[in-house]
């Protein structure tokens, strides 16, 4: 092996030949950067010592970007902020409220085993669903309807304040996952895929839960809740979850056992809503 002072000699030597080349190319095949200045590299190279190199000021905006890609944060929220969020209710205000307090103290609470956030039905729509006179049913709908009030705009836009903050999150709808989490127990792969889901849920430093308790009740489906619940209570990872059931309908259908330690997580920042539904009154989101 050469020294030193050889291998920088030889290192400079190739980044020059790259530099006469990518110079003498077409205009139309030479690479499109996003940042001319480190040329995507996300370091700024010393020309007077490749060995040295100082960060470009990209960088903090592209681990960003790469932080909210990994989160999943559905297509239809990638503009929801706090800032956008439309309120237009006193429920809406109440909502609106408790994500701020919670962005602001999530720093100190996220220590203790109360380190969550929860929205939802203060009437749920299977207790609903269990009325048998049909107009009955519309009134209790009109009364306690809990869509459209902005819920999960509220859970993505606190996943963006603590993605800006550097924390990582992971959005999970849930009937998209509970039927990924079946899906992949048919895999011939003995578990891989089942237990890479399972564990992904289970580790995320915050774990953004939308319309938890949605997916159709089985006996395996609540082991599944309680497993993951009881995982993330007992490591103090938080979980701001929202859901159109209500505490006792949701209950059912996650199991009480999950629904204690996930209301014991949330109950400082926990929000029963009913209201009008904007999205159909077209001020929603």
């Amino acid at each position: 092996m050469g020294n030193l002072a050889t291998i920088q000699e030889r290192i400079e030597r190739v980044r020059m030949e790259w530099s006469s080349n990518l110079a003498s190319m077409p205009e139309h095949e030479q690479p499109v950067y996003t940042c001319s200045t480190c040329k995507d590299q996300e370091w700024i190279i010393d020309p007077q010592n490749p060995w040295v190199a100082t960060p470009c000021p990209c960088a903090k905006q592209k681990q960003l970007h790469r932080r909210i890609q990994n989160a999943l944060i559905p297509e239809e929220f990638e503009e929801a902020r706090l800032d956008n969020y439309q309120v237009t209710s006193p429920i809406q205000q109440e909502l609106f409220q408790t994500a701020k307090r919670y962005v602001k103290n999530s720093s100190m609470i996220w220590q203790g085993r109360q380190n969550s956030m929860g929205m939802v039905a203060e009437v749920g729509e299977t207790q609903i669903k269990r009325i048998p006179d049909l107009k009955q049913r519309a009134n209790l709908i009109q009364k306690y309807n809990s869509y459209g009030l902005g819920k999960t705009h509220l859970q993505i836009a606190i996943a963006k304040e603590l993605l800006q903050q550097g924390h990582a999150v992971l959005c999970i709808s849930d009937v998209v996952f509970m039927h990924d989490l079946a899906q992949s127990k048919r895999y011939s792969d003995e578990g891989s895929a089942f237990y890479r889901l399972l564990s992904g849920v289970i580790e995320a430093e915050v774990l953004v839960w939308d319309d938890i308790g949605k997916s159709k009740y089985t006996e395996a489906k609540e082991e599944l809740y309680y497993r993951i619940i009881n995982e993330r209570y007992r490591q103090r990872k938080p979980i701001l979850f929202s859901s159109n059931e209500d505490e006792l309908t949701l209950s059912e259908r996650i199991g009480e056992a999950a629904f204690s330690r996930l209301y014991s997580m949330a109950k400082d920042y926990f929000v029963k809503v009913k209201g009008p539904d904007y999205r159909v009154e077209g001020t929603g989101t």
